[in-house]
């Protein structure tokens, strides 16, 4: 922890030839002190080079010394580490006594340092459900391995064996609080059943409503939809902005249903995914013969066909400069020209842009024009990054997995709290999307009845992950008719393993035996 190099010379005294180096421990010069594997009793240090000669000398009681200093700062640096991580420490010697015990762990345990320190974990802890005992027994340490060492608390933990000149002298366990996590994964599948009967009595009219398809409940997303809503009844033009993937364009059409232009097209146009070249008779369309190539009838443009409705311009960013001067011009005088075409056309569309760029520093750096700009960004929506609204993550993984599971015809698996520890902590660059395509990779992929850390790809959170294992179960469940009551729960619970546990009053893990005891499929 503590690494400053501290040369043996730099503490000694030029060598007198008064001394008798017969009765001191003879070193190096090019020594250190943390060389010193152990001083003898009493014995003072000389110094040699290379050639033998004597070139300086230690008193025992300055090695001492420094020794004594280096330890202070050492431990110092000990303990400030000790305050400063925000996860819970434990440190034990090779007894089992606890001889480290920081403020997240008192928190985590609700057990003061004054009360725990110097006394064995044992007296705190079941011995099978503290992994630091294991590693003491082992001498192989664990890492990010799911674990409930108290009733109602889960953690993540990583333990490892403490060693000195290849001696075991005791253990350090690290542990990060995950409780809330698992409460909320437990609740939502307690919840499971509940959804499924209200399912098929929900309202068709709730169904219809143009914003149903946007799903979660965190104030940053009910207050971009509570704003679509507003501004759908207006005939502003709207800009959407947001990363890749969060549904901008689920906002954009769910506006126009809302709106009252609901039963007219809605045409939408990738400003990103047109060549230059195309995009401004993509836009306008041509007169026949307007140019070499073209369709002898003519084309209608993107704006012709939203006649009556909704033109959405998604990655509004990509689109050629020369041509926002063409748009700009259409939403002033609210009409245009096709190529090679002499009449006007009324233009009669609103339009919706949506950008994942940010055209405010693409307007600075001359990329963008800025009175198209504020022509398109009468109202502004902001859709949030799916990791700045975690608390939806469980509810779209649900309705993912129900979806996919429909469509590859398999059942609704469930998730291991470690699995949705990881979902919910990951960035998730690509937002829903990516999202999307990871639950669909494990419906293709898995077979099991639980999502358990395997089942995501190598390189999610950037390494591969450890198997939780099961949580110990002290209590007793009543006997009688035991395989009896595990199938009526079941049957309660519509198959949900983590409710039927709760309804028998066992442990998940403990419901998992008695299945496999009475050969349940």
């Amino acid at each position: 922890m503590f690494n400053q190099k501290i040369s043996l010379l730099s503490l000694s005294s030029p060598w007198n030839e008064s001394l008798d180096s017969s009765k001191m421990k003879t070193l190096s010069k090019e020594c250190i002190l943390s060389d010193l594997d152990q001083v003898e009793d009493g014995k003072d240090i000389v110094l040699q080079d290379e050639d033998g000669t004597l070139v300086g000398w230690i008193p025992f009681a300055k090695i001492a010394q420094a020794a004594f200093q280096q330890w202070k700062i050492c431990s110092s640096y000990y303990e400030t580490l000790l305050r400063a991580v925000d996860d819970a420490i434990t440190a034990v010697d090779r007894n089992g006594n606890i001889i480290s015990w920081n403020h997240k762990s008192e928190e985590i345990f609700q057990c003061s340092h004054d009360e725990m320190l110097g006394k064995p974990i044992t007296d705190f802890f079941e011995e099978d459900s503290i992994e630091v005992m294991s590693v003491l027994r082992d001498g192989k340490g664990v890492i990010r391995k799911y674990h409930q060492p108290h009733p109602d608390v889960y953690v993540l933990i990583n333990t490892l064996p403490v060693r000195m000149n290849d001696s075991m002298i005791g253990g350090i366990s690290v542990e990060r609080d995950i409780t809330d996590i698992v409460k909320l994964s437990d609740e939502l599948s307690t919840t499971t059943a509940y959804i499924r009967d209200l399912e098929s009595s929900i309202d068709t009219k709730e169904t219809d409503h143009p914003f149903h398809k946007i799903k979660g409940r965190s104030v940053p997303l009910r207050r971009a939809v509570d704003l679509a809503e507003k501004v759908a009844a207006t005939e502003a033009s709207v800009l959407i902005t947001g990363e890749s993937g969060v549904g901008k364009e689920l906002f954009a059409h769910a506006i126009h249903r809302a709106s009252p232009r609901a039963e007219g097209p809605f045409i939408d146009i990738n400003c990103g995914a047109i060549p230059a070249s195309l995009f401004e008779s993509e836009l306008f369309g041509y007169e026949k013969g307007a140019f070499t190539g073209a369709n002898k009838e003519g084309k209608k443009g993107k704006i012709d066909a939203a006649k009556g409705g909704t033109l959405f311009l998604d990655e509004i960013g990509e689109m050629p400069f020369d041509l926002q001067v063409k748009l700009l011009r259409v939403l002033q005088e609210k009409q245009f020209y096709r190529i090679g075409g002499n009449e006007p056309i009324p233009v009669d569309v609103r339009i919706i842009a949506a950008t994942n760029r940010n055209l405010e520093n693409m307007i600075d750096e001359g990329a963008f024009r800025q009175d198209l700009y504020y022509r398109l960004n009468v109202v502004s929506i902001h859709i949030p990054a799916l990791r700045e609204r975690i608390e939806d993550i469980p509810e779209l993984i649900q309705l993912c997995l129900k979806e996919f599971s429909i469509k590859y015809k398999k059942p609704i698996p469930q998730i291991d709290p470690e699995v949705m520890y990881r979902l919910l902590h990951h960035n998730w660059d690509g937002n829903i999307r990516q999202l999307r395509n990871m639950m669909e990779r494990i419906i293709i992929l898995a077979d099991d009845e639980v999502i358990q850390p395997h089942h995501l790809p190598n390189h999610f959170m950037g390494r591969k992950d450890h198997p939780p294992s099961p949580v110990p179960f002290n209590g007793q469940m009543p006997t009688d008719s035991e395989e009896t009551q595990i199938r009526n729960a079941l049957i309660k619970t519509y198959g949900n393993k983590t409710a039927a546990a709760k309804l028998l009053g066992i442990s998940r893990a403990t419901l998992y035996n008695k299945m496999k005891k009475y050969h349940f499929q």
